[in-house]
Formats: structure tokens, sequence, C-alpha cells
């Protein structure tokens, strides 16, 4: 039988009808056997996230619940925004393991560290041969998230994953695991057994004026570059009223789409960090630390790059499983992309699912953040911004 896979979704207002016209979209794939593992990514400001979780469980009682909240949900039929998205995927062929970890804002390289070997416990320490993580997208460093999962399974295990989102509000985000709702945790599923996987990365986001080098930071707090405060890199560019730091609004939003570049030795592009606040000696605390020392850059996005960089990673994905028959796709889309696309969200979708073919069931959403090998020789994984991370399963 092997593995088989549906996803459904809901733009109905209240959670039990949503989930129920979701769930039954997505187990129509399944051929009549009860899904191993639920996938769900649903809005935080339209539903009641305790309400979605419980009315699967009351549904599939046997059956595991990872996810998280987004800032607009993906399917194979496009982006929406204010829905839910289900994933139901059925296997006799590999385990679907579920896990989770706490604390990230205490210490995030312990969360992933606790992630890692909640699912080890589970397979009696069987190594799984691929994870999908979702972390908060707010809590604290992402790369460290990602360095706790491969501190327990090596430097060589693969991931791809997406930052838990809350509709951009920037406020906070939530964890799906089985019937809880959690936020500054991760949660996610591995899969052990006879599976094989693709995971494509890209941006296509492109450097603008000098660099900088990193002069003083600690962590993912950039306190100056060439000297001077971080702030300033955007203050030249933008000009300082220009750029209203106390507005109220969230940093974030204001920056979202002229994120910081790193140069990465053997990596084709720029590896992203998000600025997420800047505090009143012009400091810039990021989604992830950016290493002293490092050689940086403002970058800018244009679409066609966007769009051309999504389908890229749809066609490195697809060649890493050498054209096998797709049982199921994730897409870890950062929502500066979906802010940089606007109407053209949606040619983003067909142009991957141009890669993959009609009927590939997809699911996925916006993300804070990304985790995924740092581009395409799937190297080490870490945590990555403003980036596409496509994750296709076969058997």
């Amino acid at each position: 039988m092997a593995m088989l896979a549906g996803v459904g979704t809901s733009t109905e207002n209240y959670a039990e009808n949503a989930v129920s016209q979701a769930l039954a979209k997505a187990v129509e794939s399944l051929a009549g056997y009860p899904p191993s593992l639920l996938i769900v990514i649903a809005s935080p400001t339209t539903y009641d996230q305790s309400k979605l979780l419980s009315e699967c469980k009351k549904k599939y009682p046997d059956t595991e619940i990872v996810g998280c909240s987004s800032s607009g949900e993906i399917t194979s039929a496009g982006p929406v925004d204010k829905s839910v998205a289900i994933a139901a995927i059925y296997s006799d062929q590999s385990t679907l393991v579920t896990g989770v970890g706490t604390g990230i804002k205490e210490n995030p390289r312990k969360t992933g560290q606790e992630f890692a070997n909640n699912i080890l416990q589970k397979t009696n320490g069987e190594k799984p041969k691929v994870a999908v993580i979702f972390p908060d997208g707010l809590a604290g460093n992402g790369a460290e998230i990602v360095r706790g999962v491969l501190d327990i399974y090596g430097d060589d295990f693969k991931l791809a994953g997406g930052s838990a989102g809350d509709d951009f509000q920037f406020k906070q985000t939530y964890q799906y695991f089985n019937d809880k709702v959690l936020t500054n945790s991760i949660t996610g599923f591995a899969i052990v057994g006879n599976v094989n996987f693709g995971i494509g990365v890209r941006h296509g986001w492109i450097p603008i004026g000098i660099s900088r080098i990193v002069t003083k930071a600690v962590s993912n707090i950039v306190y100056e570059l060439d000297g001077k405060p971080a702030i300033e890199i955007y203050e030249e560019h933008f000009g300082k009223d220009t750029l209203v730091i106390k507005s109220g609004e969230p940093f974030a939003k204001l920056a979202i789409t002229y994120p910081i570049g790193i140069l990465t030795p053997d990596y084709d592009e720029y590896l992203i960090r998000d600025p997420l606040s800047v505090d009143n000696n012009g400091a810039i605390t990021f989604a992830a630390e950016i290493p002293l020392g490092s050689e940086v850059n403002l970058m800018i996005g244009s679409r066609e790059e966007a769009i051309n960089a999504a389908q890229t990673a749809a066609k490195n994905a697809l060649n890493q499983v050498a054209g096998k028959n797709i049982k199921l796709a994730f897409l870890f889309n950062c929502i500066a992309r979906k802010k940089l696309m606007m109407d053209k969200k949606k040619e983003e979708i067909e142009r991957i699912m141009q890669v993959f073919g009609p009927g590939v069931p997809l699911i996925g959403f916006y993300t804070y953040g990304e985790q995924a090998p740092v581009g395409n020789n799937k190297t080490t994984c870490s945590f990555h911004n403003e980036t596409d991370v496509i994750l296709v399963i076969t058997e």
C-alpha cells in the first residue's frame, strides 16, 4: 500500500465547520485507511486554536497531530488567508513519529535537543531519515534550535520546516501537538523506515549598496556594522524620517522586505536574516545570529527573481528523488515573499506545481523563518529567512 496522502482546506469561520470540511477533503485520498498523522496549519486570528485541535481529535482520536499557526496557508490550489489547511497521511511502509520541545526563550538549543530526543524515545533509538519542524518564530535564535536537533542526530541529518506565524502581527505564535496549543516551543514529526525525500532551497534576493562588516554582535543581536550603530544601514538607504522606528509598528513590518544577507562561502546565494526589532541605541535583533566578522549586505527582492527561485527550488527537490512519484510536498515560504509578491502570490505556487505536475498534494504556509540545508548540495542544515524551502516525500 505504501504512503497515501491528501490535503484539504477551508475558509469557514467556525473552527468546527472548518475542520470538518478540510478533513473530509484531506482523507479522500486515503482509500478508507485512518490517517497515521494529521498536519494542521491555521490562521490564529480567525480560529480558536484549541477548538481546531479538539475537533480533529474528536474525528480521529488515535491519530497524532502536529502543526502551527501561520501568516497565510498554502495548498496546491494556491495561497489562502484566514483559513485552515490539513494534510492527512497514511503509511504502512514507514513510521511517522511526532516530537515536541519547550522553552525556546530560555534555551533554544536545548529545545531542539529535547525535540530530537523525544522522537528517539519513541523509535527505541532508531535515527529517522528526515524531520519536519514547526518552531515558534518569535521566541529566540532560530539557528540554535536547528543546532540542537543536529546535536542529537548529527551534522549530516536533513530536516525542513517553517517557523510559526501569527497573521503578520508579530506578537505570539502557536505550535500544535495533539490536543495541546503551545507557544515558545517546537513541534514536528520525523519519518523512520522506507522513505526518499528531496529538499530544494532558494530565495532570489539580491544585494544592494556596499557591504559591511559586523564589528559588534552577540548571538542574534547586531550592535555595530563597520563600527557604527547597526540601524544606520537602514537609515542611510531610507532616511531617518522615513524609517519610523518608534511608530508603534514592529520594526519587522517596516524592514521585512529589506533583510540582511550574509556572504557565505560555498553557498551560491546570501544567507538571509530578517530584522525583528531595534533598540534605542540602534542595535538590531534578528531572527537568528549574524556572526561577528561576517560580511553583510542590505538585500532587495524582485518578484520575477523570487518566482524563478521558487521554481528552481522545486526542480532541485524533484531532481533529488530522480523524478519519482511524489506522495506529498511541503512548502515553507517566508512571509516577506508574500509581501513582495502581492498580487503574484498565486503565480509563485503555480510555477512550483508546473514542476510537480497536477494531482500532487501540497501543504505549506507563510512563515517567520525556514529550516533547511544551506544550499542545494545537501550540506548541513541551518536557519533561513526570505526563502522558499520545498520538501518532497516519495517511497
